[in-house]
């Protein structure tokens, strides 16, 4: 593409992001999500605001030392200390640029600066000037950018491009403003600035109206040509515009943004766990393209239309992002047409109709239960339903008396109905639950490994009903049983039993196959 429609792309998640309230990262960190963004075709990395600690001053250095594509940069105020301290941190890379800023809207003017007009314009061709000695590479910005009086800003534009400048950032720094204005203010520096074509303009656009992409694709679309952003949308506050959220924008939508950027999407997904992971902020689950829930289809006729085609409900794909695939997420609002695709992707292509109707109508009572329906919830319906329908129950508790406390071995007496033959047992154990699991062990004996056993409520409060789920193997094949009941350790034991007696039409099931296959190896 043509450089007028180049689009670069400026990160600032480990000096703008790592400003939100607990998202501090170690120099280690910083130097993993570094070779990260690197990979991913970042064009210029922003790694810290080298004055402002040592720790900053040491990462913005070693990041300096091993990005191979990408530019690093670090932040200064007007002050020659600033940007002394910027100079040391980069001057390790072959090309590096100088982020200088000041405020120029009458509020921080008076306010943070306590410094006229005049001043600040002085300023300005001061330390550009001097910020231009270290570097051809100089970025300039105006602090609070959209309150500051547009015929001022154009005068400062035009003075730090004079000065050496070649790119010139317009902060939202208090996410104030909408779409529409952003674009007046970019076109008013394309139409008054009379040197505007030997810079570069650029966007910074916080979020705290949630409008921080929007504002920043207005700013392209009006002519900017950078966008500074973070991944995850890190930031002060609300946080920033979200790179990977404004990359796939422009890449989505090319008939209405015909740019390039230059980022390996495939590697949005990763780059943002390492971030999430980094900074201990969690991706919100609805958070866009790269939220858990963003190629997630829960609705019933979302799925059905998914199931005929992708594009009914996707206008990406999730390997375009580095996702595996579309996840079609079981829950209440689930139709019928995606239970049954479920069931082939989990191995039972060939069920009757009275088989899928009976797990179907299970399935819809444990979803209004359950905020989460796993696989394994539902290969435990469908074993439910086998069993209904070969009217097969090998083995039943009658009766159970748990003794457990301090002081004493734990103990467990138990009756079961072992295809009809009542027996009785009882048994210690390490514990109430082993203690039971070791009278169904002796009074039907079998080899299996237990591969889970977990415990959760399905409502809250003391007397909330437990279910219980259990994970059992034998010779590669795996059943899983479950039971709800508001004594855990009858849910345990009945969860166990459930889980054997699938364990049991599995061998049933798959017996003559097996008897046949062995016919076959010795050529009978």
């Amino acid at each position: 593409m043509a450089d007028k429609d180049r689009v670069y792309i400026f990160d600032t998640t480990m000096r703008d992001g790592e400003q939100s309230p607990g998202a501090s990262m170690s120099l280690e960190e910083k130097i993993q999500i570094a070779r990260v963004f690197d990979e991913l075709g970042i064009d210029i990395i922003e790694a810290g605001f080298p004055i402002a600690s040592p720790g900053d001053f040491e990462a913005v250095t070693e990041v300096s030392k091993i990005l191979k594509n990408s530019i690093p940069a670090g932040l200064s105020r007007h002050s020659k200390k600033d940007i002394d301290r910027c100079y040391e941190a980069l001057k390790h890379a072959p090309r590096f640029r100088i982020h200088t800023f000041i405020s120029t809207s009458p509020l921080h003017m008076k306010h943070k600066l306590n410094k006229s007009p005049e001043e600040v314009y002085e300023a300005i061709k001061e330390h550009v000037t001097y910020a231009r000695k270290f570097t051809d590479d100089v970025e300039w910005s105006c602090e609070d950018g959209t309150r500051t009086d547009l015929d001022y800003m154009c005068k400062t534009v035009e003075l730090a491009i004079k000065c050496g400048a070649k790119t010139i950032n317009i902060p939202d720094t208090v996410g104030y403003t909408i779409p529409s204005e952003f674009t007046k203010i970019i076109q008013t520096l394309l139409n008054k600035v009379p040197n505007i074509d030997k810079a570069i303009l650029s966007t910074h656009c916080h979020n705290d109206l949630g409008l921080a992409v929007a504002n920043s694709l207005a700013g392209v679309q009006a002519g900017a040509r950078q966008i500074e952003c973070t991944i995850n949308g890190l930031g002060e506050r609300a946080g920033n515009a979200a790179l990977e959220e404004v990359v796939m924008a422009i890449k989505t939508r090319p008939d209405l943004m015909p740019y390039d950027t230059g980022i390996n999407t495939t590697l949005l997904s990763k780059a943002s766990k390492i971030v999430s992971n980094a900074t201990g902020f969690p991706v919100q689950y609805n958070k866009a393209i790269v939220g858990k829930n963003a190629f997630a289809h829960e609705a019933g006729i979302h799925q059905d239309g998914m199931l005929k085609n992708r594009q009914t409900y996707e206008i990406m794909t999730p390997e375009s992002v580095g996702v595996k695939q579309t996840s079609l997420v079981m829950g209440k609002h689930s139709g019928r047409h995606a239970f049954k695709d479920k069931l082939n992707s989990l191995g039972y292509p060939d069920l009757t109709d009275d088989v899928v109707s009976n797990a179907f109508a299970k399935f819809k009572v444990l979803a209004d239960k359950k905020k989460h329906v796993y696989d394994e919830d539902i290969i435990a319906l469908i074993d439910d339903s086998l069993i209904i329908d070969n009217k097969v129950n090998a083995i039943n508790l009658k009766s159970l008396k748990v003794f457990a406390g301090t002081g004493e071995p734990q103990k467990a007496e138990m009756t079961l109905d072992v295809f009809g033959d009542v027996k009785k047992t009882s048994e210690t154990g390490d514990g109430p639950v082993d203690a039971i699991f070791k009278c169904i062990k002796k009074l039907y004996p079998h080899d299996v490994n237990l591969q889970l056993y977990q415990v959760h409520a399905v409502t809250e409060g003391t007397d909330a009903q437990a279910t219980v789920s259990v994970k059992i193997e034998e010779n590669g094949k795996t059943t899983v049983g479950q039971a709800a009941d508001t004594d855990t350790l009858v849910a345990s034991a009945n969860a166990y039993i459930n889980s054997l007696n699938k364990m049991i039409i599995k061998r049933d099931k798959t017996a003559p196959e097996e008897q046949f296959e062995n016919k076959q190896m010795k050529g009978i």
